[in-house]
C-alpha cells in the first residue's frame, strides 16, 4: 500500500495537509473525500511492492528454500525454552545464504538492545520478506506464541514453495519444445531453403505456387530478421515499461484474466493466493481489516489486488466479509459462498483453510491441463511447418524432373 501526502479543504472548509495510505490515487482519494469535500493537490511518497513471496531486493535474492527452513528452525528452537536473542545467534551461526545471514546478524543485534523481533525484521529486511511474515511474527509476539507464528509461516510457505515448483517443473517439458521448434524453423528458412532455391535457379523451371510462397518466406526472414529481432525487442521493451504504469498494471491485469485457458489459471491463482494468506494470518490472530491489507499484497494479479484491497473500506463501514467480496465480483463464487458461510458459523480461518486446499488442487489441475494441450499444439504446429516446406521442396523437384 503506497502513502500519498494531500492538501484538502475540510467539509468546514478549512485547509488540512496530511498523509494517507491507499493501493492507487482513486483509492487514496475515496479515502481523503471521507473527511473533506475538496482536495486541492495529492501525490505519492512512498510505495511497497510485493508479491506472495517476494524474492528481489536489488541484485539479492530471497532463497526460498533457506527461508523457509529458517521459520522451521525458529519454531523448534523457540518450543525448546531458549531466548530469543540466542535463537536469532543460532540460527544466523548456521546460515549459508548470504543475505538472510546478514539480516539475522542485524536482527540479533536490535533483538540484544531490547527491540522486538517483528519491527527489527521490517526495518531490515521489509523489502526482502514477505509482508504475512512479518504480521504474523508481530502477531505472535502479542499474544505470546512466536513459535506457533514461525510454525504457521513454516508450514504457510513450504505449501506454497512446492506448488510454485510443481507448476515451473510441469512448465519445462513445452517451453524446452517450443525453443527448439523455433530454433528448427529459422534453421530451415534461413540456411535449408536458400540451398534449394539456389538449385531450383539453375535449372530455371516454373517452380510450383507452394514453393514460390515457401521461397519468399525464407527471403523474407534472411533480409530482415535483424529488423524484426530489433521490432520484437522494441515492443517488448514499450509493454514492460507500459506494464509499469498504473493504468498499463490495471489493463494487462484485467487482460489475463479475460484469455482464455490462461484467464482460468490466473482467477484460480488469485483465490489460491487469497485463501491461504487470509487463513494464515486469521490463525495468527489479525483482525480481518488487517488480514485483508496484507492478502492484497500477496495476489499476484493486479487488478484482483486492488479490488482486495478496497474492501478493507467496506469491512470498517461494518459490512461482512462474504458482502463485501460478493459486491466486490473478484473472487469465485465457491470462495465467496464459502467465505459467507464461515462468517456465519463462526470457523472463517477453517473455511478459508479448507477452501484453500480446494483450489490448491484445481488450480493444479488446470496447469496440468493447460501443459497437457500445449505439448501436442506445438508439435502440431513443428509438423505443419515442416511438412509445408518438405512438401514445396518436392514439388518442385518433381517440376523439374519433369522438365528433363
Amino acid at each position: 500500500m503506497a502513502k500519498f501526502k494531500y492538501t484538502a479543504l475540510s467539509k468546514s472548509g478549512e485547509r488540512v495537509d496530511g498523509v494517507v495510505e491507499g493501493f492507487n490515487v482513486p483509492d487514496a482519494v475515496d479515502r481523503i473525500k471521507q473527511s473533506c469535500d475538496v482536495i486541492i493537490k495529492i501525490e505519492e511518497v512512498g510505495e511497497e511492492k510485493t508479491g506472495i513471496l517476494n524474492l528481489e531486493i536489488g541484485k539479492n535474492k530471497l532463497n526460498s528454500k533457506a527461508f523457509t527452513l529458517m521459520c522451521s528452525q525458529f519454531a523448534i528452537i523457540l518450543r525448546s525454552g531458549i531466548p530469543i536473542s540466542r535463537t536469532v545467534q543460532l540460527i544466523a551461526d548456521k546460515m549459508s545464504d548470504k543475505p538472510l545471514k546478514r539480516i539475522l546478524n542485524k536482527v540479533f543485534e536490535d533483538v540484544e538492545a531490547g527491540r522486538s523481533l517483528s519491527a527489527s525484521f521490517e526495518d531490515h529486511g521489509k523489502k526482502l520478506f514477505p509482508p504475512t511474515f512479518i504480521e504474523t511474527i508481530r502477531a505472535g509476539e502479542e499474544s505470546g506464541n512466536l513459535d506457533n507464528a514461525f510454525e504457521t509461516m513454516h508450514e504457510h510457505f513450504d505449501k506454497m514453495i512446492k506448488m510454485k515448483a510443481k507448476i515451473r517443473n510441469a512448465l519445462i517439458y513445452p517451453a524446452f519444445v517450443l525453443v527448439i521448434a523455433i530454433a528448427v524453423v529459422i534453421v530451415l528458412m534461413v540456411k535449408v531453403v536458400p540451398t534449394f532455391t539456389a538449385i531450383f535457379d539453375s535449372y530455371g523451371a516454373e517452380l510450383p505456387l507452394m514453393t514460390r510462397i515457401l521461397i519468399a518466406i525464407s527471403d523474407f526472414f534472411r533480409n530482415y530478421i535483424l529488423i524484426i529481432i530489433g521490432v520484437l525487442a522494441a515492443l517488448i521493451v514499450a509493454f514492460k515499461i507500459w506494464s509499469n504504469t498504473e493504468q498499463g498494471r490495471l489493463k494487462s491485469s484485467q487482460l489475463a484474466l479475460r484469455l482464455p485457458v490462461y484467464g482460468n489459471i490466473t482467477t484460480l491463482n488469485a483465490a489460491s493466493q487469497f485463501a491461504n494468506s487470509m487463513s494464515t494470518l486469521l490463525a495468527a490472530g489479525l483482525t480481518v481489516t488487517r488480514c485483508l491489507a496484507i492478502t492484497a499484497k500477496t495476489i499476484s494479479n493486479y487488478h484482483t489486488s486492488q479490488e482486495v484491497g478496497k474492501m478493507t473500506g467496506k469491512i470498517e463501514e461494518g459490512k461482512s466479509l462474504g458482502a463485501t467480496m460478493r459486491e466486490a465480483g473478484c473472487m469465485p463464487d465457491i470462495l465467496t459462498d464459502m467465505t459467507a458461510v464461515g462468517e456465519e458459523t463462526g470457523e472463517l480461518q477453517g473455511t478459508l483453510s479448507t477452501i484453500a486446499g480446494y483450489y490448491d488442487s484445481e488450480l493444479d489441475a488446470a496447469v496440468t491441463a493447460a501443459v497437457n494441450k500445449l505439448e501436442p499444439a506445438i508439435l502440431v504446429g513443428l509438423a505443419v511447418i515442416a511438412g509445408f516446406i518438405v512438401i514445396a521442396i518436392y514439388m518442385a523437384m518433381f517440376e523439374m524432373y519433369g522438365a528433363m
